[in-house]
């Protein structure tokens, strides 16, 4: 799959002074427990939707995500998913800074804001590390804490995947159906693997998958 090339990155400055305006503008559909998106959508999008991917290219290796792989390999295999999704969803949620000091000051006017390096919001997070080893972990602790984001993103990711019907009505793989539930969802992907068609907001973020799909293999074949 092809990969764009390198999006250019919003200066630090700029993005914190966006902060301190009240600028609110949401992130791409990143919220995996938002329940106002449509399984269908609409072309009209919720005033928590991003720009579209042709206007936000896909992010590169050179970013820097590409150090975080041993950790996508380490927890994709303790939850029993492939690495390489969990990577691309890492390129997917790459599109604001990940700072502890931003996001928290982010959150001040966004109260619903996602934390970590995979942007997950908390509801997800609590009701994720039940029963798991990162289960008196709070969520609070995700900014300050890569590996805990990742992990606790792999494990959500198992568990959307173990909701996944054995027969569906969709051409749609695992991978990109339980990334789009990662996005919209676990009812949204469950109405994607009956047959339903996702929507703009749905699409544009599995098309970004597409595009940083290559440069996520990559990495996780080439760390250690």
């Amino acid at each position: 799959m092809a990969v764009d090339k390198p999006r250019k990155r919003w200066p630090w400055v700029v993005l914190a002074t966006l902060v301190v305006a009240g600028w609110a503008a949401g992130g791409r559909g990143h919220s995996p427990d938002a329940a106002d998106r449509s399984a269908a959508g609409s072309s009209a999008r919720p005033s928590s939707s991003a720009p579209s991917t042709s206007a936000e290219p896909s992010a590169s290796a050179s970013d820097g995500l590409a150090r975080y792989a041993p950790q996508v390999k380490r927890y994709a295999a303790r939850a029993g998913i492939d690495p390489q999704v969990l990577m691309a969803i890492l390129y997917n949620e790459d599109y604001k800074p990940h700072d502890p000091a931003f996001q928290r000051a982010w959150q001040k006017l966004k109260p619903d804001a996602a934390f970590g390096i995979a942007n997950m919001h908390k509801a997800t997070f609590d009701e994720t590390r039940r029963g798991r080893d990162f289960a008196g972990r709070d969520w609070d602790e995700l900014p300050d804490d890569t590996g805990l984001a990742i992990e606790s993103a792999a494990w959500y990711l198992h568990d959307l995947a173990a909701q996944l019907p054995a027969h569906r009505s969709t051409s749609l793989t695992v991978n990109q159906l339980i990334a789009l539930g990662y996005n919209t969802g676990a009812g949204n992907m469950l109405a994607f693997a009956r047959g339903v068609t996702p929507g703009s907001q749905a699409q544009s973020y599995l098309d970004q998958l597409t595009s940083n799909w290559a440069a996520a293999g990559r990495d996780v074949r080439g760390s250690g």
